[in-house]
C-alpha cells in the first residue's frame, strides 16, 4: 500500500550511532522518536546554571521576591510560546531550524539571522563553559587554559554523535535534575535566612526592575527558538501539532520557571554572593558536601547543553557558507564546523571580562533583539503565508523559487529591528523611549508586531499558486514512494 505523506513511515531505523544528517532534509523512512520527548529535551535543555542566573536580576535591582517570580512566570511564559511554535516545523518539513529561514530571506540573504543565530550558540557555549569550569574547579581545580579546552571537546564529541544521543541524555537527566533541585528549591525557602541588607529587606514593587526581569526572562526563553526544530525533524510527519507544541511549551517554560524562580529566591536571600557559591551554600543545608554535588549535577547539565549549542551552531555554520558555496552535508563537514565553533569559544571564553555575569545579561537583552524579528518573521510565514507549504528541494537550490535574496523578509526584519532600536535599553545606549520608561526595556513586542505584521503585508501580492508545481517537483523527488 503506497504512503501519504501525512503518515508515519511503517518501520524506520533505531537510534543511529553516530548521525550522518546535518542540513539536508530528513526522509519519512528515518523518521522515528515520540512526541513526548521534547518535553524532558527542554526541560533539561532549559534547566541549567545559567539559567538561574537571569533571577538574579529582580532582586538586586530592588523587586522582592514575589513580583521577580510573577516577572519571570510572565515572561518565560511569553517568550516560550514563540518558541513552541518553532516545533511544529520540524515534522512538517524534515529540516533543522535555521535552514528554513531560506524561504522567507533567500539562500544569501539568510546570512543576517544565521550571523545573529550563530552569535546566540557562540555566546551560550561561552557563558556555558566559564560557568562549568567554576563547578568542576571546586573538586577538580585547575587552570581556566586547561578546563576550556577540555569541556568543548567533550561537548564537540556530545554532538558529533548528534541527535539521538542529546535527546538520550537529556531525557534522562531530567529525573536526576528534578530529585537534586526539588530539594535544593525547599532549602533555599524553608532554611535560607532572609537578607539582613535592609535594601534588600525592604524591595517591593519596582516597574522598571519588573520590565527588565520580563524582559530578560522572554528573551532567553525566545533564544531557543532558532534550536527547536533541530531536535523535532526527526519525528514523524503526522506527529500531532498541539501535543508537540504543548510538550516544547511546558519542558521550557516549566524548566526556566522553576529555576530562575529559585535565583530570585536566592538571589533576594543571598544578595551579591556568587552565583556557584550562593548554589553550594544553599546544597549544604541539607549536610556538608551536598552543595557540591547540586553544583556537579548542575555542571554536567551545562556540558550537555554546550553539546546542544555546538551541534546547533555547527548547523546554522554550514546553511550560512552553503548559501555561497555548496556543501556537502557530510559527517566530516560537520566535524570541521563543530571544531571551529569549539576554537571560537575557547578563545572568547579566555578574553571575556571578570564581570561575566553583567555581560551576560547584556547579552540575552541583545540576542533578544536580533532574533525577536527572525522569529516574527518565520512564524508568521510558516502558519500565515505558506501555512506551512514548503517546496524543501528549491531552499537548496540557489536559483529556485525562493530566490538568493528574500527582500520581503529582509525589509521585514530590517524594519522590525530599527523600530525597536528607540526602545533598546543597554548599559552603553539607552533609547529615548526606553529613557522616558525609566529605562524599561519593551523593545521586543514592537519587533515582534511591525516584523511580523510587515512580512504579512507584503506578502498579499505573492503568488503562492506558483509555488504549487514545485512542491510537487520537490515530494517527487524526496519521497518517490510517497503519492
Amino acid at each position: 500500500m503506497s504512503q501519504t505523506i501525512g503518515s508515519s513511515p511503517a518501520a524506520g531505523p533505531t537510534a543511529s550511532r553516530i548521525e550522518r544528517r546535518s542540513i539536508d532534509y530528513v526522509p519519512l523512512s528515518e523518521r522515528r522518536g515520540k512526541v513526548w520527548h521534547q518535553g524532558p529535551f527542554w526541560f533539561a535543555g532549559n534547566f541549567v546554571i545559567v539559567t538561574m542566573f537571569v533571577g538574579f536580576v529582580g532582586p538586586s535591582m530592588g523587586l522582592s521576591i514575589g513580583w521577580s517570580i510573577l516577572a519571570i512566570v510572565l515572561g518565560a511564559g511569553f517568550g516560550t510560546f514563540f518558541m513552541a511554535f518553532h516545533a511544529n516545523q520540524g515534522p512538517k518539513m524534515g529540516l533543522p531550524q535555521m535552514i528554513q529561514s531560506r524561504a522567507q530571506f533567500g539562500s544569501r540573504g539568510a546570512i543576517v539571522p544565521f550571523a545573529a543565530t550563530v552569535f546566540v550558540y557562540i555566546g551560550f557555549m561561552v557563558f556555558d563553559t566559564i560557568i562549568a569550569t567554576q563547578g568542576l574547579q571546586l573538586v577538580l581545580p585547575a587552570a581556566e587554559w586547561f578546563w576550556y579546552p577540555v569541556l568543548v571537546a567533550i561537548s564537540i564529541v556530545i554532538a558529533v554523535v548528534g541527535h539521538d544521543l542529546l535527546h538520550f541524555v537529556q531525557r534522562w537527566l531530567t529525573y536526576l535534575l528534578v530529585a537534586v533541585f526539588a530539594v535544593v528549591t525547599v532549602l533555599a525557602v524553608t532554611a535560607l535566612p532572609a537578607a539582613e541588607d535592609a535594601a534588600i529587606a525592604s524591595a517591593g514593587w519596582e516597574p522598571t526592575a519588573f520590565l527588565v526581569q520580563f524582559s530578560l526572562a522572554a528573551g532567553y526563553n525566545i533564544s531557543y527558538a532558532v534550536y527547536v526544530s533541530d531536535y523535532s525533524r526527526y519525528l514523524p510527519a503526522d506527529s500531532p501539532s498541539g501535543k508537540l507544541i504543548a510538550w516544547t511549551y511546558a519542558g521550557a517554560a516549566g524548566s526556566a520557571i522553576w529555576l530562575m524562580s529559585l535565583g530570585a529566591v536566592i538571589g533576594a536571600k543571598l544578595p551579591g554572593v556568587d552565583g556557584i557559591q550562593a548554589l553550594q551554600g544553599v546544597g549544604d543545608l541539607l549536610f556538608p558536601g551536598f552543595g557540591t554535588i547540586v553544583v556537579l549535577v548542575g555542571t554536567i547539565a551545562l556540558i550537555t547543553i554546550m553539546g546542544v549549542n555546538a551541534y546547533g551552531a555547527m548547523l546554522t555554520g554550514i546553511s550560512a557558507v552553503d548559501g555561497f558555496r555548496p556543501v556537502r552535508p557530510t559527517l566530516s563537514a560537520r566535524v570541521v564546523g563543530l571544531v571551529a565553533v569549539g576554537l571560537a569559544v575557547v578563545t572568547i571564553a579566555l578574553l571575556i571580562p571578570a564581570d561575566f555575569l553583567g555581560a551576560f545579561n547584556s547579552f540575552v537583552i541583545l540576542m533578544l533583539y536580533f532574533l525577536v524579528p527572525w522569529t516574527a518573521v518565520n512564524l508568521v510565514d510558516f502558519y500565515f503565508v505558506r501555512r506551512g507549504r514548503y517546496a524543501i528541494t528549491e531552499i537548496f537550490n540557489p536559483d529556485g523559487i525562493y530566490g538568493r535574496w528574500g527582500w520581503r523578509g529582509l525589509v521585514a526584519y530590517g524594519v522590525g529591528f530599527l523600530a525597536m532600536v528607540p526602545f533598546f535599553a543597554l548599559g552603553f545606549y539607552t533609547g529615548p523611549v526606553a529613557e522616558m520608561l525609566g529605562g524599561a526595556d519593551i523593545s521586543f513586542a514592537v519587533g515582534l508586531i511591525v516584523s511580523g505584521g510587515l512580512y504579512l503585508l507584503l506578502c498579499r501580492n505573492l503568488d503562492l499558486s506558483a509555488e504549487d508545481a514545485a512542491r510537487e517537483r520537490s515530494l517527487a523527488e524526496l519521497e518517490p514512494a510517497v503519492r
